[in-house]
């Protein structure tokens, strides 16, 4: 078995190009085809084609880790009339419900979001051969799998 340090060295190798073309000032031919520079591109523009403000995704964010708006790094300095606001106009649109958490449709919203940008941002990936990226998807499983169970 490689030694750990290799092994991390060895994924940072596969990550650096996708995060390169991903998130990168410089636009990439891929992203370039689809009218995009980088990944923050079609994030924003999935956001906003579900017209999804600013302050609002950062409350969808927060709900989606399991914290409340009013206490996430993002939005609790904000004042709380603008964040109620937000979160009663998230509440009129049907993605909250009445306990400020998301309703099956806001889940759906949300993932529909999430699943429209993977697909935006996957010419990234296209720069990895198929057995760099399956040696990186190995690699970093354990890795997800740890931060999920909250380990250090």
């Amino acid at each position: 078995m490689p030694h750990p340090l290799a092994k991390v060295h060895r994924m940072f190798e596969l990550v650096e190009p996708i995060g390169t073309v991903t998130f990168s000032e410089v636009p990439n031919e891929a992203f370039l085809a689809r009218g995009m520079r980088n990944y923050w591109d079609g994030h924003n523009a999935v956001l906003v084609a579900h017209n999804i403000g600013g302050t609002e995704a950062h409350v969808l964010l927060a709900l989606t880790l399991g914290e409340k708006a009013e206490t996430f790094g993002r939005t609790h300095h904000l004042p709380k009339a603008q964040l109620a606001a937000v979160i009663d106009g998230l509440r009129d649109r049907g993605i909250l419900d009445t306990t400020g958490e998301f309703t099956a449709a806001g889940r759906q919203t949300r993932q529909r979001i999430e699943t429209l940008t993977d697909e935006l941002a996957a010419p990234a990936y296209e720069v990895l051969g198929a057995d760099e990226l399956d040696e990186l998807i190995a690699g970093l499983e354990p890795v997800a799998a740890a931060v999920s169970a909250g380990e250090s």
